[in-house]
């Protein structure tokens, strides 16, 4: 038994290496940027205020028109490239937790190692200037259509929006049921941080898979009418929560649980066990 419980800790040490701190804590941190930016972008368009894309492409220029931008826009790139290199950490040494070397769980990390590699590479793309100038929601329609002129396509198509549909709701359900707290290390935290970090962390999490299941939800309504224009990218997703019965402020929810979100993502990298 002892020796069990010396490998596990010598196992849990290596992964929490002072590398490994670094650079998932950097990562975290540009990921709330976005978050953060992108709900700020979807609030002005609930109020009528914005003509900017409030996805990742908008919430970078947004950025870069801000005093030392270029140096910003920067920093979140290489902020990205850290997220995917703690990602690549899971998938080659096992993520943080007991469970960490399961095979499901280093398959899930090599996804998010995939992920992050593309959003980097396009934030440094567009910090160098020589990224696409179309926006998410022309790129979500282009990729969408090619793919639909496959053998299959369609079916192909409504798969994975359906397993993005079936992501947001998980996300969401993890949330309210405040999972993450298992991978926050807060012994010694007090009662009211404890309390505020729930609440950035169940307002932040059902909003961020409130936008992911009804982008997917628009991806399967794509296939099954074999129409690509169906297909929403981010800003769309966001335009349309704002043409429900619910009006506007139900987009004026969701971007504030953006915001919410990007601010949790702060608290993990203070927090989270990586």
């Amino acid at each position: 038994m002892g020796g069990r419980l010396a490998r596990e800790g010598a196992r849990t040490g290596s992964r929490g290496g002072t590398g490994r701190n670094v650079v998932a804590r950097c990562g975290l941190v540009a990921r709330g940027v976005l978050y953060i930016l992108v709900g700020v972008l979807a609030l002005r368009v609930a109020f009528g205020a914005g003509g900017e894309q409030a996805d990742r492409a908008g919430a970078l220029q947004e950025l870069a028109e801000k005093p030392l931008g270029g140096f910003l826009v920067w920093a979140v790139g290489v902020g990205l490239v850290c997220m995917m290199l703690w990602r690549l950490s899971e998938v080659v040494f096992g993520a943080a937790g007991p469970d960490g070397d399961k095979a499901s769980k280093r398959l899930i990390a090599a996804a998010r190692t995939v992920l992050y590699g593309v959003m980097a590479f396009s934030v440094l793309a567009f910090a160098a200037g020589s990224g696409s100038k179309r926006s998410g929601d022309e790129q979500s329609r282009d990729v969408t259509s090619k793919a639909m002129e496959l053998p299959g396509g369609p079916w192909w198509v409504g798969a994975v929006g359906a397993a993005i549909t079936i992501g947001g709701v998980v996300i969401a359900v993890r949330a309210a049921l405040r999972k993450f707290r298992k991978h926050l290390a807060m012994d010694g935290v007090s009662d009211g941080v404890r309390k505020t970090v729930d609440f950035l962390g169940v307002g932040g999490g059902v909003a961020r898979g409130a936008v992911f299941a009804a982008a997917g939800a628009f991806l399967v309504y794509a296939a099954v009418s074999f129409d690509p224009s169906q297909a929403k990218g981010v800003d769309d997703t966001l335009r349309a929560f704002a043409e429900t019965p619910a009006g506007p402020w139900l987009l004026v929810l969701v971007a504030a649980g953006l915001m919410l979100f990007g601010l949790f993502c702060w608290a993990m990298a203070r927090w989270r066990r990586v």
